[in-house]
């Protein structure tokens, strides 16, 4: 039996939909791992740190 297009864009599109689950679970539970905090709260205040810029 030889797929149809309409049988290999369902696949795809399924497949697709899966894996950008999967990825999306993963980046978010590494942005909340309480392993991460300490890196991440140092992160968030480099732009607020003072640099001795000597441009003005």
């Amino acid at each position: 039996m030889k797929p149809t297009y309409e049988q290999l864009s369902h696949f795809a599109q399924t497949g697709g939909l899966i894996l950008f689950v999967i990825a999306f679970i993963l980046v978010l539970a590494y942005a909340l791992s309480p392993a991460n905090r300490q890196e991440f709260e140092e992160a968030r205040r480099i732009p607020l740190e003072d640099e001795d810029d000597n441009n003005g």
